[in-house]
């Protein structure tokens, strides 16, 4: 049977249009990321989802990247990140060119839980995944019905501050007094722990808010130390909770208990304290070395690649989420978003944290290795009652070191 050239032509043409050109010729995955080089957010971003991210990409990628059934090969990862100099509105609308202009291929979240707010509309209104990462609200739980697409995964004042309210209790905390961020963070850590504080019979003596562009905190530390309360609590980010913890040495204001919310488990707040001067100092996180096997051998291929500790708070979630993301790719056989984002809401997967789902209540993480971390000898131990702590509570906390000699 003899067929015109029209009609060969044809059917060549449906041949080739049963195998796409963009399957065929794609050659990475793109990830577009807007977050804060600069600006007040970027220390928390350089201790934080930085480094991890860069580890991930860099092991995925010496193994020849991630498997897409779809095109039948692996894909290597390549990062588009832009500086939105922790601006909200920047932050915006370089999400939106990530997406409409760039056409990257998956999301990374911005720094901050104001970005987030901010970032997750966007994110649902194109159909791409967000994985929250550093930041975190209980405000955020709404999200689930109204942005689909977005997954938190940091523990937040939901889960921490009941555990905080325990250990103090058990350690025979009576009196605590207050000071949080005039934000969304320090306004729902607060409220929350006055509630859970309350809860255990603990007396908050006052609670005063402080500007984020706070200086100098002595007036709240030393109306702290006034009070006589057992307990001195701040939530706040690292420019405040780095400087009232020198202000509080200044002053010599040394209560039982001296919680910090963000930035006590990183390793540069040590390392600007030494482990003498951050010696009994509880924080938001948290892990270890001694929590798990994954976790030891997470912290060994940190070490290696970085020359220093890791976070203590968000380091084994955060790439926990990423080994969640590619193990959902690769699941998913595609890099269509709404075929992954299904699977990440319906399977477990094995993580750095063991085995691992989003719960349901609002995609959050179904398990943390620890609530609350204290410095005990160097060491962020985690000092939640039950069988994640590494390390009981040191309370009342060792005075603060003496000043060197002049």
């Amino acid at each position: 049977m003899k067929y015109s050239k029209f009609v060969v032509f044809v059917i060549l043409f449906a041949m080739f249009a049963a195998f796409p050109l963009a399957a065929q010729s794609k050659d990475k995955i793109v990830i577009g990321m807007s977050t804060s080089l600069t600006g007040p957010l970027a220390i928390i971003r350089a201790a934080g989802f930085q480094p991890i991210y860069e580890m991930w990409v860099d092991e995925v990628n010496k193994a020849g990247g991630v498997y897409v059934k779809e095109y039948g090969k692996k894909l290597p990862i390549e990062l588009k990140i832009y500086d939105d100099k922790s601006d909200v509105g920047t932050m915006t609308r370089l999400t939106e060119k990530l997406i409409s202009e760039d056409k990257v291929d998956f999301l990374f979240s911005a720094c901050g839980t104001a970005m987030l707010f901010a970032q997750a509309p966007i994110a649902n209104k194109y159909g791409y995944i967000l994985i929250g990462e550093e930041g975190g609200s209980r405000s955020l739980q709404k999200f689930k019905a109204e942005f689909p697409y977005f997954f938190s995964v940091l523990n937040t004042d939901i889960q921490q501050m009941p555990v905080l309210a325990k250990i103090f209790a058990d350690v025979g905390v009576k009196t605590v007094a207050i000071t949080y961020i005039e934000d969304l963070h320090g306004i729902e850590y607060s409220g929350t722990a006055a509630e859970e504080f309350k809860a255990k019979g603990i007396n908050v003596v006052w609670a005063k808010s402080h500007p984020p562009d706070a200086k100098d905190l002595t007036p709240i530390l030393k109306a702290a130390q006034e009070a006589n309360v057992d307990a001195f609590c701040c939530f706040s980010y690292p420019d405040q909770t780095i400087a009232i913890t020198g202000q509080a040495m200044g002053v010599s204001y040394n209560p039982k208990a001296f919680f910090l919310s963000v930035g006590p488990y990183a390793p540069f707040f040590r390392d600007i304290f030494k482990p003498a001067g951050v010696e009994g100092i509880m924080g938001c996180g948290a892990w270890n070395e001694k929590s798990a096997p994954a976790a030891k051998e997470f912290s060994d291929k940190y070490k290696a690649r970085f020359k220093q500790d890791p976070n203590y708070w968000g380091g084994t979630i955060f790439y926990a989420s990423l080994q969640i993301l590619q193990q959902a790719i690769e699941q998913a056989g595609t890099l269509n978003q709404k075929k992954i984002r299904d699977i990440m809401v319906t399977k477990k997967f094995n993580t750095v944290l063991g085995p691992t789902w989003f719960d349901g209540t609002f995609y959050a993480l179904s398990c943390y290795p620890g609530q609350i971390g204290q410095w005990q000898k160097g060491v962020f131990e985690v000092i939640d009652p039950g069988v994640k702590r590494t390390a009981k509570p040191e309370y009342p906390k060792p005075a603060w070191p003496a000043p060197p000699k002049k």
